[in-house]
């Protein structure tokens, strides 16, 4: 199994409507693509939020071929909506993982 995970720090003006957002539309939307069968949202604990807080959304693919279907047809899209959402409220930085156990 592969883990994508997209990490984001929210600006404090936006961050309950952003997750919220998230779990309405944009999730779904990436779940809905078909490339990822399962995620989690977790919030970052112990690190400074004066400015925000910090997610970090996983998004379960069962194979490598997934995931890289999702970046080159579905990625740049949805990662456009956001922007134009959010536009600089936000920082996100993205990491691959595969379950070993």
């Amino acid at each position: 199994m592969i883990i994508y995970n997209v990490t984001v720090k929210v600006d404090s003006s936006i961050a309950k409507e952003w997750l919220q957002w998230m779990q309405e539309i944009h999730i779904p939307e990436v779940i809905a693509t078909g490339y990822f069968n399962n995620y989690k949202i977790l919030h970052l604990l112990e690190i400074d939020e004066a400015e925000g807080p910090t997610y970090a959304i996983q998004y379960e693919a069962e194979n490598l071929d997934d995931y890289n279907k999702y970046i080159s047809e579905c990625a740049t899209l949805l990662r456009q909506k956001t922007f134009d959402k959010w536009g600089g409220k936000f920082v996100a930085f993205r990491t691959l993982m595969e379950v070993v156990h």
